[in-house]
């Protein structure tokens, strides 16, 4: 999204280097577009944990989403790849929409590519961050 600076822990950061790099080094070939998350990581403001704004979305965040098209509303728990469970709505970073999500903020309008088009969802709320709620070990 053009024009929006987005907020990353410098503690979701690092977890989130090592998580790509580690992605690279396997011989497995990987479906994600790891560069795409890196690069998306790399263009956000990094901030100390406790400096983080409360209505960001960070690890572990739990948000409430709508679909700008047909109003759904949808609340994921941004997660990683070893806790993502969808049908607990647990959304792994590696996921197109968990890429899209992190960093982002309440009232912003995010857009990704789906095989259909392009979908567009906005942050509605963030019902738990753990910066926010002092968790910084989450």
């Amino acid at each position: 999204m053009a024009g929006r600076t987005i907020y990353i822990t410098k503690f979701d950061m690092d977890r989130l280097l090592k998580l790509i790099e580690g992605l690279r080094l396997t011989p497995k070939p990987v479906k994600i577009d790891l560069d795409l998350l890196e690069k998306e990581l790399y263009s956000g403001k990094l901030v100390e944990p406790a400096d983080v704004p409360k209505d960001v979305i960070t690890m572990n965040s739990r948000v409430e989403v709508s679909d700008t098209e047909s109003g759904e509303r949808t609340t994921y728990t941004l997660v990683f790849p070893s806790a993502a469970n969808i049908e607990e709505n647990k959304l792994s970073i590696l996921a197109p929409l968990g890429m899209a999500l992190i960093g982002y903020r309440k009232g912003d309008v995010i857009e990704w590519t789906v095989p259909s088009g392009i979908k567009k969802l906005k942050v509605e709320k963030i019902v738990y961050q753990p910066e926010a709620a002092g968790d910084y070990h989450l």
